[in-house]
């Protein structure tokens, strides 16, 4: 598999054993976390194939050849992403715990839809859950996030959008 743009190759006994517990216990990556075991809260989110998709349930058997962003590969050339930067401008974490699995599923919702809505921003949220309530910081970020990212697109001339 490739994680973060490296190459890595790891020897699991066990095909079946959640990518969450390679990732973290034989990568050494700390930002996919163990929330619920279940697939319901997000905690453990990564991107495989432009999706957000929760490693507390698939295989690592799965992962095979599959490209995986986490949240520790979104910065490029020590620059934060701009949902990164954005989830700081506006205050977001109160605990922390979630914030991989929101941040990995609102970049994957801009990649996809670059300017949502608030209604489509708290229909792709939804499934990612914060113990500490702080949705309308993530919600606000994500419309952060969005006009940086709009504002960084080049057009074909050449000049900033």
């Amino acid at each position: 598999m490739t994680v973060n743009g490296t190459p890595r190759e790891v020897d699991v006994a066990d095909p079946t054993t959640p990518l969450l517990y390679v990732l973290r216990n034989d990568l050494g990556l700390e930002g996919p976390r163990f929330g619920c075991g279940l697939a319901q809260c997000g905690a453990c989110t990564v991107i495989i194939k432009g999706e957000a998709v929760r490693t507390c349930v698939r295989a690592v058997s799965t992962a095979q050849g599959a490209e995986i962003t986490t949240l520790e590969g979104l910065p490029q050339n020590g620059t934060l992403h701009p949902v990164q930067q954005a989830w700081i401008d506006e205050q977001v974490p109160q605990c922390g715990f979630c914030q991989n699995g929101q941040m990995l599923t609102a970049k994957v919702l801009l990649d996809k839809n670059p300017a949502p809505t608030d209604a489509q921003i708290r229909q792709a949220m939804a499934n990612t859950l914060c113990r500490c309530m702080s949705y309308y910081r993530i919600q606000k970020a994500i419309k952060r996030a969005a006009g940086t990212l709009k504002a960084d697109v080049t057009t074909v001339e050449g000049e900033k959008a």
